[in-house]
């Protein structure tokens, strides 16, 4: 598998997975496992997984699969609406977040996509 992360906490402790490191935002993690969709990887984890909504948590972590086929459609159709979630969730400003965010929020951000991230591994 591929683990997609812009999350450093993730690429520090996966670190003997096969990390593909994304400077850039969480929505870039999306588009960038859409991309891999395209070229006929599959999603492996949910790209929304957990209850933090889109606009609460600057990071996301998703694994496709390292293998390519044919174009999975419920793949596509999966980071397609999650892409279309993001971007809904986005337009709903948060006070709280962005370049004024303290560190230890972001640490926490950080330690549950993370956590999360783990926990699905757990069944491959």
């Amino acid at each position: 598998m591929i683990i997609l992360t812009n999350n450093p906490d993730v690429e520090t402790k996966l670190k003997d997975q096969n990390i593909l490191r994304i400077d850039g935002t969480y929505r870039d993690v999306l588009v960038k496992a859409r991309d891999l969709v395209h070229q006929g990887h599959r999603l492996l984890t949910h790209p929304l997984m957990g209850s933090l909504k889109p606009n609460e948590t600057p990071y996301r972590t998703i694994a496709v699969s390292s293998e390519q086929g044919a174009l999975d459609t419920d793949s596509l159709m999966l980071i397609e609406n999650a892409i279309g979630t993001f971007d809904k969730f986005a337009q709903v400003t948060r006070p709280d977040r962005g370049v004024n965010t303290p560190e230890r929020m972001l640490a926490d951000f950080r330690m549950i996509d993370l956590s999360l991230i783990t926990s699905a591994l757990e069944g491959f």
